[in-house]
């Protein structure tokens, strides 16, 4: 898949991103892409050629650009010490409401590209990336028309930005799929986003895989290949339907 290096200009400062298209044909529905904890790194890129081999325009900004220069982190290395140490303070740079702030910028920098397909876009993130998908889904309901989640953290919390909170101003389908027994993402958790996907009349579906946080993820000491597999599946169910009108 072609891979390009581009730089898009937030509010913030430059955020270095990737921008992975299908190997032909053309133009392409696109799907932002937000990345776990773990940054920006070989894994990262092959899941976004994964959804562009599907038929999709991948932008995958990092997230840590506030950070500065970091990494690239080998997961299984950074979760055999102290992991909290050395990612929590890249994470401290970010938020939800953060991605979402940026998204304005990615939003402009795909509509200068010939080669993406319609005006609405769809948005994935994983662990971290869960939230700042929904918030940003949220904070642009006219442009996205499909949000996924997977095994996202801290969804519904008493945070004056937690994502559960951009519930009322969704217009995208949603997809929310948790891991077993996640202490960042509790039953109670799941209950309030649920309820708030409700109230707010958005058409959702949820979806507890027998798996552990980060099943997702290729890189990942628990990385559920089965599991995986199904994931993968539902988000392209997910874009299939939204994006590319049922086809």
């Amino acid at each position: 898949m072609p891979i390009e290096q581009v730089t898009i200009r937030t509010r913030d400062g430059d955020c270095p991103s990737h921008v992975v298209t299908p190997a032909s044909g053309g133009p392409w529905p696109a799907v932002v892409f937000y990345m776990d904890a773990g940054g920006i790194r070989l894994a990262m890129l092959d899941m976004a050629q994964q959804l562009a081999e599907a038929g999709y325009i991948v932008l995958l900004p990092d997230l840590f650009y506030r950070y500065g220069p970091y990494g690239p982190f080998v997961p299984k290395e950074v979760f055999a010490g102290d992991f909290r140490a050395v990612l929590r303070p890249l994470m401290a740079t970010t938020s939800p409401l953060k991605a979402a702030e940026d998204a304005g910028a990615m939003l402009a920098y795909l509509d200068t590209r010939a080669d993406v397909e319609g005006h609405k876009i769809g948005v994935v993130g994983f662990c971290m990336g869960g939230g700042m998908a929904l918030a940003t889904a949220g904070t642009y309901p006219e442009r996205f028309a499909a949000a996924a989640s997977f095994h996202g953290g801290n969804l519904a919390t008493d945070a004056s930005t937690s994502p559960h909170l951009f519930t009322d101003k969704l217009k995208a389908e949603v997809y929310i799929g948790a891991a077993e027994n996640d202490g960042s993402y509790s039953p109670a958790m799941a209950e309030r986003l649920e309820g708030a996907l409700t109230e707010a009349g958005v058409q959702f579906t949820t979806r507890t895989y027998p798996a552990a946080h980060g099943w997702m993820m290729p890189d990942f000491p628990v990385f559920d290949p089965a599991a995986a597999e199904q994931g993968w599946s539902a988000m392209l169910a997910l874009f299939g339907r939204t994006l590319h009108g049922g086809e």
